[in-house]
Order: structure tokens, then C-alpha cells, then sequence
């Protein structure tokens, strides 16, 4: 069955900021099913709001903070959800992050296993669009891959165009399946990867 384009969602904490959804076959046994967005420009002022926070907050202690992940590239659909790497020069300087950002409501909830990148969650209500906050240093594996990955796709409409396909086709084949759905995208990932990142 078949994605039906053009629902167009509000988000209720910032009015100004809509998305068109892929909308999928109604399930009702459903529990936070995947939904793919078409793309939105607005994301980016998102992250512009949030990126400004994380710098009030932390800018003594990072060199940058990035915009990476789906949203982070113009004309792709996405999961409505912001992804943000916070850029350390090293893990020396992990212990002041985590102990300045918990004064604020973020919980550091390790690496996740995925090497080079430190994850944290908001535990209050902040006005933002959802979104995932990861602190990196900035020669960490999972960082490196975050930018290699978006630039490419920044930079190559046919691959920006059939990853965004795939997503949407996954989307409705695992919408109930989050796990099985970011599995499924990571061949075509390892693919660009390996092209840019061959010695990783």
C-alpha cells in the first residue's frame, strides 16, 4: 500500500513551524509508528533556535555545534526530529559537559553504543520540535560519519533523491518497527561511506 502525501501537521509549541507528512496505512495497534515528513525549511531555523540555546548553555566548552542527520538536508524527507552534534576538541572535556548541561535538564545517557558519540535527553519542556543532542569530540568516528554523510548527500541530488525514497518506502513497510526501519537504511548508508570515508 501506498504512502497518501499532504497532511500538513502544526507543532503546537511553535505554531510558525509545519511539515507535510507521509501519511501511512491506519494501524491502531500501533505505538509511536515511524512517519516520514516531506521536507521542511523550517527545520532549519529549528535548529538555528536550538543551536543558539546549546551555545548559551555550553559554548565555552565546544567548537561547534552541527546540523546533521536527515533534516539537515535541503529537499529530503526526514522523521520530524532535529539532530545535533555538539563538538568537543576531547573526551578530556566530556566530565565539565555532561556536569554543565545536567544544571540545565539534559541527562547524559552514554554512547549507545555507537562509538565517538554521547547521547543526552532533555528532561524538561524547552519549546523546541523534538530533537537529539549528542556531544562529540571532533575527530570521533560517529561525528565524522554524521558530516561525511550529510555533505554528500548536500552535494549529490541522485543520491539525496533515492535515500529519501528508500526512506519512504521503509517507512510504510516498518511502521511499526523502528528498529527494523534504521536497519534497513543501513546498507545504502554504508554505501556513501564507504565512498567518502574509505578507511573507516
Amino acid at each position: 500500500m501506498l504512502p497518501v502525501r499532504g497532511l500538513l501537521c502544526y507543532n503546537h509549541t511553535n505554531p510558525n513551524l509545519t511539515h507535510e507528512v507521509i501519511a501511512l496505512p491506519n494501524n491502531s495497534a500501533g505505538v509511536n509508528p515511524v512517519v516520514v515528513a516531506a521536507y521542511d525549511p523550517a527545520w532549519t531555523s529549528e535548529f538555528q533556535r536550538i543551536q543558539e540555546r546549546m551555545l548559551e548553555i555550553a559554548g565555552d566548552l565546544i567548537i561547534a555545534a552541527e546540523h546533521v542527520g536527515s533534516t539537515s538536508v535541503p529537499g529530503l524527507p526526514a522523521k520530524p526530529i532535529i539532530d545535533i552534534d555538539l563538538v568537543m576538541e576531547s573526551y578530556d572535556l566530556l566530565p565539565q559537559i555532561i556536569e554543565r548541561l545536567g544544571q540545565y535538564g539534559y541527562e547524559h545517557e552514554g554512547n549507545q553504543g555507537i562509538e565517538g558519540r554521547e547521547a543526552f535527553r532533555s528532561t524538561r519542556e524547552d519549546g523546541f520540535m523534538k530533537y537529539h543532542l549528542y556531544v562529540c569530540p571532533k575527530d570521533g568516528k560517529g561525528y565524522l560519519e554524521h558530516i561525511a554523510f550529510r555533505n554528500y548527500l548536500r552535494e549529490h541530488s541522485a543520491a539525496c533523491q533515492a535515500y529519501g525514497e528508500l526512506k519512504q518506502a521503509l517507512a510504510v513497510q516498518y511502521r511499526e518497527d523502528r528498529e527494523a526501519y534504521g536497519a534497513a537504511k543501513t546498507a545504502f548508508v554504508h554505501e556513501i561511506l564507504g565512498k567518502v570515508m574509505p578507511s573507516r
